[in-house]
């Protein structure tokens, strides 16, 4: 999963509700009723920070055209694994962004969303006598907000990432059923709800027995959630039409091969890779896999097989 362009689209798509949320110690309540924001482009930066500039961070310019504020950059980074964040590599790209929009209101906002010790949050570089550099950057820690907080908001950036937050196990299911409300009520747009559906189900990761209590308990008796379920059920129609007899038949080989090679093998790393690789097979190949994937006993079967058909 590419938990940087899930996060960037996020961030793209709702700016004033990302802000709000993941920055929120810098954004008032009316802050941003007036305000412009500009997402600063790519290629600029590309072309002006070369290697220094990674394309998944956001910057985000934020203007008041009344000219009573200053602007102000935002620049958004998240982070998956926490032991790999460097507030060194943050710095440098902070005074690098301050350089090229020549603008010194720049506001560093680091979202983590693994679990793990927190990182240095505060960078001096100096003297006995004098601080030379004093930096420092807002944080949000997922893992660490508590869930039950936020069942009810009504920032939909929030809503979205209810799974990501810490909560009981047993409440799995009630959490999942308020992110999907919140992108039902909080977002109007069929083909976003579609795309944000996907957002949360991808977190919430429920296994399938999970899911069929979720359609009994949730989607049947909630109005909100079952229409919701009708966009994405009517969607799935309209996709299998559009892309036509051949991609469902082969859509459904991978739901097969996938189901049965979990149960199989278990549901282990290098599965889930081969996995993620079967939309480059044909639906030739993936019905002959069908034929012979119960007699692979361990992960090397399977990849000898695909080596095989690929060569």
């Amino acid at each position: 999963m590419d938990h940087d362009q899930n996060f960037k689209n996020l961030i793209l798509e709702y700016p004033r509700q990302a802000l709000k949320f993941f920055a929120q110690e810098e954004i008032g309540e009316h802050d941003l009723v007036d305000a412009r924001i500009i997402p600063v482009r790519e290629e600029q930066l590309k072309s002006k920070l070369g290697e220094r500039y990674r394309k998944l961070d956001v910057p985000l310019l934020i203007e008041w055209p009344d000219g009573q504020r200053e602007g102000i950059l935002f620049i958004l980074e998240e982070e998956t694994l926490i032991r790999r964040f460097s507030i060194y590599r943050l710095a440098h790209y902070c005074l690098d962004l301050s350089e090229l929009m020549e603008t010194t209101r720049v506001v560093p906002v680091v979202i983590f969303l693994g679990t793990g010790n927190k990182c240095l949050a505060h960078l001096q570089l100096g003297s006995d006598r004098q601080t030379y550099l004093d930096f420092r950057y807002l944080f949000c820690y997922l893992k660490k907000l508590n869930a039950a907080d936020y069942m009810e908001s009504n920032n939909i950036v929030a809503r979205l990432n209810l799974p990501n937050m810490h909560y009981a196990a047993t409440s799995r299911l009630s959490i999942y059923a308020a992110a999907q409300k919140g992108l039902a009520i909080l977002e109007t747009n069929p083909r976003m709800q579609i795309k944000y559906a996907d957002f949360i189900d991808a977190y919430a990761a429920l296994s399938e027995e999970e899911m069929q209590q979720y359609q009994k308990s949730y989607v049947a008796t909630d109005e909100v959630i079952m229409g919701l379920a009708q966009i994405l059920r009517q969607e799935g129609l309209d996709q299998g039409i559009e892309q036509g007899l051949k991609q469902g038949r082969q859509q459904e080989c991978i739901n097969l091969i996938s189901r049965l090679l979990r149960r199989k093998l278990g549901i282990h790393p290098e599965v889930e890779i081969i996995l993620e690789t079967l939309t480059n097979l044909s639906l030739e190949t993936l019905e002959s896999m069908t034929d012979v994937l119960l007699d692979f006993n361990e992960v090397a079967d399977l990849k000898e097989w695909i080596s095989q058909q690929q060569n």
